[in-house]
């Protein structure tokens, strides 16, 4: 074992998928059980693929595919919520229509383009190749800024994700949280999408909180044993990549599934003898 984590770390490449998997997978962790709380797992999926189709678009214009993404993905967290507040298009009608035409807009300008190539696989399931020196940079430095919200609003979130009415009685304003929640939530689903890939990426966010939340009762320990899970997840999951050659976003969340069912079984034994 040794020697294996020894030959992983000789290679570069590794190194900032290393660096940044494990960052964007305790971001993921830590928002993913609000966003599970508070139902909006599909959130992720959405975002997901505006943020393929604004790559497809940074990669056809030859633009830095993160500085654009970033923005994008943003913009249409925060367009979402308002779709789903202030009009007829509620919850999951509103996911479906804003992802759906983001990832056929990229599809058509991909092909009109570089056409439906290796690079595009990589976006779709992902690869730890796909990571730059500049790209690693931009991704820890947005990592940071997301825990470090996330860590000054924890209070708040954590009310926020149990109790919205009790919240705006107090005075808070309820969407500027909302609004931050998907912020966070929009720039951790770009910085991942290098490696999981704009069709698995959301699993980053829901596995760990789903799989904590079978053994764990408490808002504080769940966040914390998912923040464990999704790391050792992301980890396991490059070494069996780099092990078999195979997408590095599809072993993770292989792995995360793994999880899941040990963990949903071993809740279950513990019941029954309880």
């Amino acid at each position: 074992m040794f020697n294996l984590l020894r030959e992983l770390f000789s290679y570069a490449f590794i190194v900032r998928a290393i660096i940044v998997g494990v960052l964007v997978s305790f971001c993921a962790a830590l928002l993913g059980v609000s966003l599970v709380l508070k139902r909006y797992s599909m959130i992720g999926d959405g975002l997901s693929h505006v943020g393929f189709g604004a790559l497809a678009v940074a990669t056809a214009l030859h633009m830095a595919p993160l500085q654009v993404a970033v923005p994008v993905v943003i913009l249409s967290a925060f367009l979402l919520l308002r779709i789903s507040e202030n009009s007829k298009i509620k919850g999951d009608a509103a996911i479906a229509l804003l992802s759906n035409s983001a990832l056929a807009i990229g599809v058509i300008v991909i092909s009109m383009t570089t056409g439906m190539n290796t690079d595009v696989c990589n976006y779709m399931f992902g690869s730890i190749l796909a990571m730059s020196k500049s790209d690693v940079v931009l991704s820890i430095a947005l990592s940071c800024i997301v825990l470090l919200l996330y860590i000054l609003f924890y209070h708040k979130i954590f009310a926020f994700t149990f109790d919205e009415t009790f919240v705006k009685a107090t005075g808070c304003n309820t969407k500027l949280y909302s609004l931050l929640i998907a912020a966070l939530i929009a720039i951790t689903i770009v910085l991942g999408m290098r490696m999981m890939g704009a069709l698995l990426i959301s699993s980053l966010i829901i596995f760990p909180a789903l799989t904590s939340m079978r053994v764990c009762k408490h808002f504080r320990s769940v966040i914390i044993l998912s923040a464990i899970l999704s790391v050792t997840c992301f980890m396991i999951g490059i070494i069996i990549s780099y092990l078999f050659a195979v997408p590095s976003g599809a072993c993770i969340v292989a792995v995360n599934v793994v999880f899941y069912i040990s963990f949903g079984l071993f809740s279950y034994v513990k019941g029954r003898i309880v």
